[in-house]
């Protein structure tokens, strides 16, 4: 039997900490994880600036009818050059369908714009106000599983001078897709009993709650074999161990289903 103390500290976790992922979502089964992050290459500027205003996904292969915006995107004006040397920035974290991703684009507004010599010269970008800056990715996401896309924007190649003295971008993007780790998947039964769910790997732990079903995914598990614990907020039931959780990049790794004792 555990003290009332843990009790009221799991409680405690389940509202205030802001680290656990969440596992009440139905679809978390169907669904792939998307972070989508920008870099950028040194440029002979002072600066460059994209108005960013929509990132977009396609799907289904359809150029016409298959886009689909990401929600949450954090739309604003950023300097390309404050992304160089390792640096990004997160542009949007959204779940996405698993299968085929076909294409993402960026879609800008008409703030765009290269400060050189400390002058601020307008930068134009016919191509990607109309329909934005395709990019095909052309590659199998899985579902419950946690990918990152870097899109490394070269600004010195993307920013060409016309005859006339204009500025045009014309972008140069390489888009690099990678999961981050593999997921956990299981179940505690009986449901109805809230259960934290803790994957320890040494001194490394992750962890979250079960739903209102008793179901619990965790992502973004970095591959390594994992010890597996479950603590019922219930006190009238015992904590549970499983050893020798293998998870491997890329995949979903299903626990049998833990079943609560009193």
């Amino acid at each position: 039997m555990k003290s009332n103390f843990l009790s009221s500290l799991f409680v405690f976790l389940l509202f205030t900490s802001t680290t656990l992922i969440s596992c009440s979502e139905k679809d978390s089964n169907e669904k792939a994880k998307l972070e989508v992050r920008l870099t950028d290459d040194p440029a002979a500027f002072d600066a460059v600036y994209i108005d960013l205003k929509d990132v977009q996904i396609n799907v289904t292969g359809n150029d016409d009818k298959g886009w689909q915006s990401l929600p949450g995107v954090h739309a604003g004006i950023y300097n390309l050059l404050d992304l160089v040397n390792d640096k990004d920035t997160l542009l949007v974290n959204a779940d996405i369908p698993s299968g085929k991703l076909h294409q993402i684009r960026l879609v800008l507004g008409s703030n765009n714009s290269i400060v050189a010599n400390g002058v601020t010269i307008p930068l134009e970008t016919p191509s990607a106000q109309q329909s934005g800056l395709k990019l095909n990715v052309q590659q199998t996401v899985n579902g419950g599983i946690l990918y990152t896309m870097v899109l490394d924007f070269d600004a010195g190649r993307s920013v060409v001078q016309t005859g006339n003295g204009k500025f045009i971008l014309k972008p140069v993007i390489r888009t690099v897709l990678n999961a981050v780790g593999g997921s956990i998947k299981g179940a505690v039964t009986p449901g109805t009993v809230l259960t934290g769910v803790y994957a320890i790997n040494g001194t490394d732990t992750m962890s979250t709650f079960t739903d209102q079903n008793g179901a619990y995914i965790i992502k973004g598990v970095p591959a390594a074999t994992y010890t597996m614990r479950y603590w019922p907020t219930d006190t009238a039931y015992k904590s549970q161990v499983k050893t020798g959780i293998i998870v491997t990049t890329g995949n979903v790794t299903v626990v049998d289903t833990v079943r609560l004792t009193k």
